[in-house]
């Protein structure tokens, strides 16, 4: 399976594992399975570290570099941003949009725990 990790989802996988479901933790050990992360994810975990809604560790290059060492880079193309204007979500938050654009484009199963992501039709999803 190839799957696109929503920004918690990969944020608690690499300091609160606790917080996701078994069926999550087991996919994400599978090692036939893709993981993938957008660079939206990485921009919207910097914007919360900045606001002080979460802490990273002082070096972000560093950290950054061996968070998503294991982890394929998911690309952030022009039929993606025009897809993420189209889908029918109840609210306007552009990184959801990006990141269930980025699923559907490329194929990959959304992980992720927002319900607002979850039952689209056209992404496919994995609830955590």
């Amino acid at each position: 399976m190839k799957l696109l990790l929503d920004t918690h989802i990969w944020l608690w996988a690499l300091g609160e594992p606790g917080r996701l479901s078994r069926r999550v933790r087991e996919e994400l050990r599978k090692p036939e399975n893709e993981l993938w992360l957008s660079p939206v994810s990485t921009w919207e975990a910097l914007l919360l570290h900045a606001r002080g809604r979460i802490r990273l560790p002082e070096n972000l290059g560093e950290w950054l570099a061996q968070a998503t060492a294991p982890l394929r880079e998911a690309p952030f193309t022009h039929e993606i941003v025009l897809l993420a204007q189209q889908l029918p979500l109840p609210h306007r938050d552009p990184a959801d949009r990006f990141l269930a654009a980025t699923a559907q484009v490329m194929n990959l199963t959304l992980v992720t725990g927002d319900d607002r992501l979850l039952g689209l039709g056209t992404v496919l999803t994995l609830k955590n």
